[in-house]
C-alpha cells in the first residue's frame, strides 16, 4: 500500500469491508489484561486456546502456530513422512501453490499435483484422473479465489473417501472454515470430521491478531509441534495472538449465519445493478467476488472520491481480469458489513462504476 493510499485509509471512519478499519489500539484491546501467558508455547492461554479449538473441531489435539504458511506445509510433511509418496493433490488455486514461494517444495520436499480446472471447484471426477501414489489430498473450504464457493456436500464426502481409499491423508485448508459452517449449515466438528487434520486461521473472519491452529490426531499434532520449533515458530511468548483469538472466536462463529444471510441479501440487492455481477450467485459462504463493468481508472477515481468526501473506505483498486473493462474485488462479510443495509451497500457499489462528469 503506497503512502497516499495508506494516509487516505487512516483518515476514513467507516467501511463496508469485513470486520472494519481495525486499528492497532482496537486489536490490542482484544487481549485480556489478566491473560495467563505461555512460555515457549507451553501453558497459559495458548494451551487453553488449543484445547478449545480441538473441542470445537472434534479432534483429540491442536497446536497453535504463528502463521498458516508454517502450519500447513509442516502438517503435509508429517503426512508425507509416513507414506511412500511426497505428492499432495490440490486445486490449482491452492494457497501453497500460489502464495508461499514454493515453501512446500524447498523446505519439505513435497510435490504439488494440480487437479481440476482453475475456475471451478475440485470434483471427484478430477481426482479419479490421478493415477500416481498420493501422500495427501488438500481441500480448501470455502475456495477463496473462486469467491467463497463450496463443493456439493456429497461430492466433498466422496473426495475425502477417494483419498482414504488410496491410503492418503486428507487435510483441510480451513482458513475460512468458520465461514464454511454457515454455508453448509453445519458445525465446525461436522465438517472437520471428514478430514484427518484441519488448519484454521484467527485473523481473517475472526478479526483477531495473526495466528492459527492445526488440529488432528495426537501423534500428528505432536509432530507438527516439533516442526513449529524447527521452523522458528515456537516464540518465547505466543500468548498475545492466542489471547486475542480466544476472546473473539466464539462470537465470530456465532455471527456467521447472520453474515451468510447478509451476503445473500447483498447479492439480491445487486440484481438491479447491471454493471456488477456477483460470483458465485447466490453466495455460498459469507464472502463473494464482485465483477465491475468499468474501467480501472474510473473505479479508482470513484473509490478515492468516496473516501475523501464521505470517509467510507472501499478497495482502492480492483484486481485485473481477462477483460480490460472489467475488474474484480472480494467482499468478505464481517462485523463492519453488517452495520450497513444491503440496499445501501448496493448503492455504494453502483456508484463505483459511474463515469465522473467531464
Amino acid at each position: 500500500m503506497d503512502e497516499e493510499i495508506k494516509a487516505r485509509r487512516a483518515a476514513c471512519t467507516d467501511t463496508i469491508l469485513g470486520n472494519g478499519l481495525i486499528r492497532p489500539r482496537e486489536l490490542l484491546a482484544t487481549i485480556d489484561p489478566g491473560t495467563d501467558p505461555d512460555v515457549y508455547g507451553d501453558g497459559g492461554v495458548v494451551t487453553e486456546l488449543e484445547q478449545h479449538v480441538a473441542a470445537l473441531l472434534g479432534k483429540p489435539a491442536a497446536v497453535y502456530l504463528p502463521s498458516g504458511t508454517m502450519a500447513q506445509a509442516a502438517t503435509l510433511r508429517v503426512h508425507a513422512d509416513r507414506r511412500t509418496s511426497r505428492t499432495v493433490v490440490w486445486h490449482p488455486y491452492c494457497h501453497l501453490e500460489q502464495h508461499e514461494g514454493q515453501a512446500h517444495q524447498r523446505l519439505h520436499q513435497l510435490v504439488g499435483r494440480r487437479a481440476g480446472e482453475p475456475e471451478r471447484p475440485l470434483t471427484l471426477d478430477d481426482l479419479t484422473e490421478v493415477a500416481e501414489p498420493v501422500a495427501a489430498l488438500l481441500l480448501e473450504l470455502p475456495q477463496r479465489d473462486l469467491g467463497g464457493t463450496l463443493p456439493d456436500w456429497d461430492d466433498l464426502v466422496a473426495q475425502t473417501r477417494w483419498a482414504r481409499d488410496r491410503g492418503a491423508a486428507v487435510h483441510l485448508d480451513g482458513a475460512r472454515l468458520w465461514e464454511a459452517t454457515a454455508g453448509y449449515e453445519s458445525t465446525p466438528a461436522e465438517i472437520a470430521a471428514l478430514f484427518d487434520t484441519v488448519y484454521v486461521s484467527f485473523y481473517k473472519g475472526v478479526g483477531a491478531l495473526p495466528g492459527c491452529c492445526v488440529a488432528g490426531p495426537e501423534a500428528d499434532v505432536r509432530e507438527v509441534r516439533e516442526w513449529r520449533s524447527r521452523l522458528g515458530g515456537t516464540l518465547f511468548a505466543l500468548w498475545p495472538g492466542a489471547a486475542s483469538a480466544l476472546a473473539l472466536l466464539d462470537e465470530a462463529l456465532a455471527e456467521m449465519p447472520a453474515r451468510m444471510r447478509h451476503a445473500r441479501a447483498i447479492a439480491e440487492a445487486l440484481v438491479g445493478v447491471p454493471e456488477i455481477r456477483v460470483v458465485p450467485d447466490p453466495p455460498q459462504s459469507p464472502m463473494l467476488h464482485l465483477l465491475f463493468s468499468t474501467r480501472p481508472e474510473t473505479y479508482q477515481a470513484n473509490a478515492k472520491r468516496l473516501a475523501d468526501e464521505t470517509g467510507l473506505w472501499v478497495w482502492p483498486s480492483g484486481m485485473a481480469t481477462g477483460d480490460p473493462d472489467v475488474i474484480r474485488t472480494e467482499l468478505t462479510v464481517g462485523r463492519a458489513t453488517l452495520r450497513h443495509k444491503p440496499e445501501a451497500i448496493a448503492e455504494i457499489l453502483a456508484g463505483l462504476c459511474i463515469d465522473a462528469p467531464v
